[in-house]
This record gives structure tokens, C-alpha cells and sequence, in this order.
């Protein structure tokens, strides 16, 4: 069956696109984890160390045929997103060509299979070496009227040029601001509405993981907890922590968008200067050594105690310690219903609590009165646990030891394996 499987290669690379498309249609089955004939797509890989990498001819036909028409290239995603979690496999789909045009397609509003690029994305970025390729790559665009760009390198059989094409000169700019707002703009798309009137064609949840992912190294956070321009194109823009921008999705309808974003804002807060940042309100201007530049606080608060909130009534005097947005939430508020979404939160929340500046904050602003209610409901033993050490953090007294330094981080670890299986893509 292997022998038979093989003869199918040479088809990926005939002129006739119904016959790269059928060969490829015949194959895709076979990138499953557990199909039983997968290993002929890593015949002929060879592994690091005093070996040379070598791409394999099906590895770079696969990654040209993302750029074929359109259900050509939807299995050509499809089964690089599948064989992805091999991480023999990453160094050739991180190879810089492959990876602009990655990004560049994910960018581009009209890029029909945008979904699938990202959830490629965000398998290659559990490599710590692809998050380092990742934060420094810089993606020619084109600006255009509007405040809008093109991105050269995503044209393909999905994703055709403009029309007129634009008459500006492309200039690089790094990618990873782009992909933000990207990412932001795809939380607000009607997918009721027609294709052509939408804003982009994909919503493209799966990003959150990438930003998860690049948050597990310190330059990833870095990266989030250090202001930017607004707007990527307008250097003069006002400044603002990229964290900012997505912290907000923590209540999203998508279970990955939202677990991503938990998972980034958590990995953030491993790094303990960026907890005033990351509390503050917008009224105060913050800085995160080691960088001087200073932007509006995050007010990150609401967004991780929202999950953990319930419908319970509380006494006038406990609501007014509480943010505005958790104040008099109605009877049909419902708890985070993922355990390991609930305990993140909770982690984070511990992090935070490792501070004396965080733990006068969090007892100021209402979190006992959220999380008492949260562990009366809590059917999770683990969950439960946590938050019983995170009252005796913030109902604790404070003793000499505690007046200004920090306490030792709790045992919340970064990208917990079990956490990850649950919001990790491996095969579609």
C-alpha cells in the first residue's frame, strides 16, 4: 500500500490542476496521527545534529500547492496542518519563503482558507524556534486608501491581487502587530452576511495560540508588554501594550480564541514588573522595565474575574469594591464552563498575588468577593484548591517579610502540558 501511495507524488506536480487535485485528495487521509501509512510524508527526513537538514520532494509540494487553486490548496493546508505536530517537519515550514507567505496570506482580508493557515500557525509556534522566527519577521505590504495594505506575497489561486493593483512601493513591517489586529478584526465578522461584504473571510481564532505560544519565552513577552504604535502603519499613533488589544476576548464564544488569549495573559504574568501594567486602569500611564516607554494600563482585571463571576447577588457594600462591568451582573450570567480555562484564571490571578502592589489591588477591588462565590460552585478539586491558596494570599496578614518584596511564585507552570492538549490542534 506504501509503494502504491508513493506512485501518487508525481501527480502533485502535473499541469493539469484536476490531477493535483485528485492526487492530493487521495493522500490527505493519510496525514491523520493515526493513519496507518503517514510515515511515507517523512521518508527521506533527516533529523538535526551532524546531519544536514533535507527538504523532501512531497514536504515542497505540499507547501506549493497552498498556493494552488482553491480545493488543491485547502487539502494542501490541511495536511500540513496535520503533519505539523512532527517536529521534524518544522524547520522546512519555517523556512523564511514559506513563512512570509504564511503570514501574508493570513493578513490578507481575502484569503478564502485564512482559518487554516492560522491553525498552521499555531501548530508551527509550539516550536520555541519558530516563536524566535515569528517575533523578528518582517512582511512586505503595500499601503492603500483607507488605512488598508496588500500583502504581495499572499497572492495565490485563493487569494488574488487587487484590482487595480496598488501603485505604492511594499515596505516591511513586522508581522506580529499586523497579526494582532488581524485578530481582532476577525472576532467581529457576521458570517451570516455574504462573503463579499465582509470585512475578512476568516475569523481566525487560532492565533490566540500563537500568542499564547510566543508568550512562553521572555522575548514573547517582551514583545506584548512593551507599547506600540495603534495603528502598525502610523508610527505616530498613540501607544499601546499589543497585550491590550486581545485581553478583552477572555468571554469570547470560541473556546480556542478565549483559551488562548487566558493562556497569554497568564504566561505575562509570570514576569512580575508587568503586573502593574497589566491592573492599572487606563487613566494611569505604565511602563515594564526593562523598557522606559510608558503607555495607558491595561485594566486586565474584569477580564479575568468575568470568567470566574456567577449570577450571585451580592451586598451593596461588596459591589461597590468591585470594577464597573462585574457590578450587578444579571441572573443569566454563567461561569466559564471549561475547568481548565476556570483554572487558569485562577493561576493567573496567584501570579498577580505574588506582589505586595498586587495583592493591596486585588483586595481592593472586589476579587474575594468574585472568587468565594466562584469556589462555592467549584466541582473541580484542582480549581477549588487553587483558589483556597489564593484567599490565603489576599485575606492573609501581612507580616515585615511581606511589606515590599515579592512573595515566591506559586506553583502555576507556564504551558502546562495537560492545558495544552486540550486547546492544541493536531489534525483536521
Amino acid at each position: 500500500m506504501d509503494a502504491e501511495l508513493r506512485e501518487l507524488f508525481q501527480f502533485l506536480r502535473d499541469r493539469n490542476p484536476q490531477v493535483r487535485q485528485i492526487a492530493l485528495s487521495n493522500l490527505i487521509g493519510q496525514t491523520a496521527k493515526e493513519s496507518p501509512h503517514r510515515n511515507i510524508f517523512f521518508e527521506g527526513l533527516k533529523g538535526s545534529g551532524l546531519q544536514t537538514l533535507q527538504e523532501t520532494d512531497i514536504i515542497h509540494d505540499l507547501k506549493l500547492l497552498c498556493r494552488d487553486q482553491l480545493a488543491t490548496a485547502h487539502d494542501a493546508f490541511r495536511a500540513l496542518v496535520n503533519l505539523s505536530d512532527s517536529a521534524l517537519l518544522v524547520p522546512f515550514l519555517m523556512e523564511p519563503s514559506f513563512l512570509t507567505f504564511l503570514v501574508s496570506y493570513i493578513l490578507n482580508p481575502d484569503a478564502i482558507l485564512a482559518d487554516l493557515a492560522s491553525m498552521l500557525l499555531s501548530n508551527l509556534t509550539a516550536s520555541p524556534s519558530a516563536c524566535s522566527s515569528l517575533l523578528s519577521l518582517k512582511i512586505p505590504l503595500v499601503p492603500m486608501a483607507g488605512g488598508l495594505y496588500y500583502t504581495p506575497h499572499s497572492r495565490s489561486g485563493s487569494c488574488p491581487a487587487p484590482v487595480p493593483y496598488p501603485s505604492e512601493q511594499p515596505c516591511d513591517t513586522f508581522s506580529l502587530p499586523l497579526l494582532i489586529d488581524a485578530f481582532v478584526q476577525g472576532a467581529s465578522i457576521d458570517k451570516s452576511l455574504d462573503a463579499s461584504k465582509r470585512a475578512r473571510n476568516g475569523d481566525l481564532h487560532f492565533l490566540s495560540s500563537v500568542f499564547a505560544n510566543i508568550s512562553t519565552s521572555p522575548a514573547g513577552r517582551l514583545f506584548l508588554m512593551t507599547p506600540r504604535p495603534t495603528n502598525p502603519l502610523q508610527q505616530d499613533s498613540a501607544l499601546e501594550f499589543p497585550l491590550a488589544k486581545i485581553v478583552p476576548f477572555t468571554e469570547h464564544q470560541d473556546m480556542i480564541r478565549r483559551g488562548g488569549i487566558a493562556s497569554a495573559l497568564k504566561n505575562c504574568a509570570f514576569y512580575a514588573p508587568c503586573h502593574k501594567a497589566i491592573l492599572s486602569p487606563e487613566i494611569h500611564v505604565v511602563s515594564v522595565p526593562p523598557s522606559t516607554i510608558s503607555a495607558p494600563g491595561m485594566d486586565a482585571l474584569p477580564y479575568i474575574l468575568l470568567p470566574l463571576a456567577g449570577p450571585e447577588e451580592l451586598d451593596l457594600e461588596d459591589q461597590e469594591k468591585l470594577p464597573s462591568s462585574l457590578q450587578f451582573l444579571p441572573s443569566t450570567k454563567k461561569r466559564e464552563p471549561d475547568s481548565v480555562l476556570r483554572l487558569t484564571h485562577v493561576e493567573t490571578l496567584l501570579l498577580l498575588a505574588t506582589t505586595r502592589w498586587g495583592r493591596d489591588y486585588l483586595r481592593g477591588h472586589g476579587v474575594y468577593e468574585i472568587i468565594r462565590g466562584a469556589h462555592l460552585e467549584e466541582s473541580v478539586e484542582k480549581v477549588s484548591e487553587h483558589i483556597e491558596r489564593l484567599v490565603l494570599l489576599i485575606k492573609g496578614d501581612e507580616g515585615p517579610e511581606t511589606k515590599d518584596d515579592d512573595m515566591p511564585l506559586p506553583k502555576a507552570e507556564e504551558n502546562d502540558e495537560n492545558d495544552d492538549e486540550d486547546y492544541k490542534i493536531t489534525e483536521v
